[in-house]
């Protein structure tokens, strides 16, 4: 049996959707799992041994008919028994149509539903505190009847080597083994995602006041000024314990470093969803126009825990729903004051208690 599972968008939801080909592998453990995706999203999922092929959805096919054409009659010599389309918009629409696959799955929207052999409507509450970015994603497998234990949580496949890198690189940086050390997701992927910046280092001046740890940044390196402006706001302390040189040179990198970090904290996005599947804690700040429902994935109020300003304003949304405010997120931002966060973002530092007591008997 030969299966096809599509997510076309950013690394948090190609991660998010590769629980579809765990399980798969779990339901029909011989059959072949292919994932197409964009090839920058590659990384996030590579070394999965659930996954056969991945399939790349290249930029030529958005620029050129005939490169597109192309694609899609390869796609059909493919001659796969299942689509899954967790993507749903119309690159994904025409693999579908033009596949040979009796069976394709699919989220119901009224106007591609004719695509679709199976489609399912997604919910906008969560029944569980994996979210409904997960939560909708598993509905796509539900088809599929099986007396097998299913996994809703994403995982990473590091290999050894990588494993050893990270620790390597952060050895190289610090001597202090019980040392706690940050990943902090400085810069999200637009200004609409990214906490303002004086905010920011009043976030990381509380976090090594409170604890003394070491922060790495996560940042693209088209961010390195933005990045430099939030340093260059924080205390000397601060910047004492930021290793500011320390970029991950790829994904890869970022992620066998996080996989050895106490912790990720900072703007909501890829990287936080990362290092969750490598079962690392994180503190989530979330941009005002998000819903928190669908990526605030296995919050527990101590491992996982997140802000959004609705906790601490809900009459700003009652009257309209939360992209409204994508277009004024800057304005909204600013009224997630630090203060807020403090008492929130403290409690979530307690579990790191026995290591903040070594440090202090050193």
């Amino acid at each position: 049996m030969k299966i096809l599972v599509i997510q076309m968008k950013f690394i948090g939801d190609v991660l998010a959707t590769s629980i579809i080909c765990n399980n798969l592998k779990k339901i029909y453990p011989n059959s072949q799992i292919d994932f197409l995706v964009y090839p920058f999203t590659k990384p996030v999922i590579e070394n999965n041994p659930n996954i056969d092929t991945i399939v790349f959805f290249e930029e030529k096919y958005r620029k050129s008919k005939i490169e597109l054409i192309k694609f899609l009659l390869k796609i059909r010599k493919e001659n796969y028994d299942i689509i899954i389309d967790a993507y749903g918009k119309l690159e994904s629409n025409l693999v579908t149509l033009f596949s040979k696959s009796k069976k394709k799955i699919s989220y119901y929207k009224s106007y591609t539903n004719f695509f679709y052999t199976d489609t399912i409507k997604t919910i906008k509450v969560p029944k569980t505190n994996a979210g409904t970015s997960l939560e909708n994603r598993m509905s796509l497998i539900s088809f599929f009847k099986t007396n097998e234990t299913l996994e809703i949580k994403p995982k990473i496949f590091l290999t050894k080597d990588e494993i050893e890198n990270g620790r390597n690189i952060i050895a190289n940086y610090t001597k202090n083994e019980k040392q706690l050390i940050f990943m902090i997701s400085v810069i999200g992927s637009g200004k609409e995602k990214t906490y303002p910046f004086s905010y920011m280092s009043k976030i990381l001046d509380f976090l090594v006041d409170k604890t003394n740890a070491k922060l790495i940044y996560n940042y693209m390196e088209s961010q390195q000024k933005e990045a430099n402006e939030i340093f260059s706001l924080c205390k000397e302390n601060t910047k004492n314990n930021t290793f500011i040189q320390l970029v991950p040179g790829n994904l890869r990198d970022f992620l066998s470093i996080t996989n050895h970090c106490d912790a990720l904290i900072g703007n909501e996005g890829g990287a936080v969803n990362m290092a969750k599947a490598l079962d690392i804690p994180t503190f989530t700040i979330f941009s005002p126009w998000i819903n928190k429902n669908d990526w605030n994935c296995f919050e527990d109020g101590k491992k996982h825990v997140s802000v959004h300003l609705e906790d601490y304003k809900p009459e700003f949304y009652s009257s309209k729903e939360k992209k409204y405010f994508k277009k004024t997120s800057e304005e909204m931002y600013s009224e997630l004051k630090p203060d807020f966060i403090f008492p929130k973002l403290e409690s979530f530092l307690n579990q790191f208690s026995t290591e903040l007591n070594d440090n202090e008997q050193d």
